[in-house]
């Protein structure tokens, strides 16, 4: 990640992050949803960027002791170069600062390219829900990864 920074997102990101939602999901958010979520004191939503383009984000929102990852999004530009990675890195490590338990996500079972880096990142796969993504209808793989181990 060269030259790439990470840093918490704020309003006047959400024009660039809209955008970037656009271009990965058949559903996307709007500008208005990512503004809220950049002053949500229930939530941690980080992007990277180079020479203050944002190449990509991710954000989590979180309850007592869980995280929820609820987006994890790179533009096509900056795919394969370990901004995901980041990401990744940067939202666990918030996770533990935050003293949660676990870090759940959901992911479309076709996606195999994230599913094999989230398994890279210790995530392990709990189930399914079924139908859970529309456009196009599909399964989603709800995968974990627990900062604090039972027992």
């Amino acid at each position: 990640m060269n030259g790439i920074s990470i840093r918490r997102i704020t309003r006047e990101d959400a024009a660039a992050l809209a955008e970037i939602e656009r271009e990965c999901f058949s559903d996307p958010w709007s500008e208005e949803s990512l503004k809220y979520e950049a002053e949500n004191p229930s939530a941690c939503f980080v992007c990277a960027e180079e020479e203050k383009r944002i190449a990509g984000y991710i954000g989590m929102h979180y309850v007592l002791d869980e995280g929820y990852i609820a987006n994890v999004a790179v533009t096509a530009a900056y795919r394969r170069r370990g901004v995901a990675s980041g990401l990744i890195r940067e939202i666990l490590t918030e996770a533990e600062k935050l003293s949660l338990s676990f870090v759940s996500l959901e992911v479309r079972v076709s996606n195999a390219a994230a599913i094999a880096l989230y398994t890279k990142f210790g995530f392990e796969s709990l189930g399914l829900r079924k139908g859970y993504y529309e456009h196009p209808k599909e399964d989603a793989v709800i995968m974990t990864y627990y900062l604090k181990k039972e027992g």
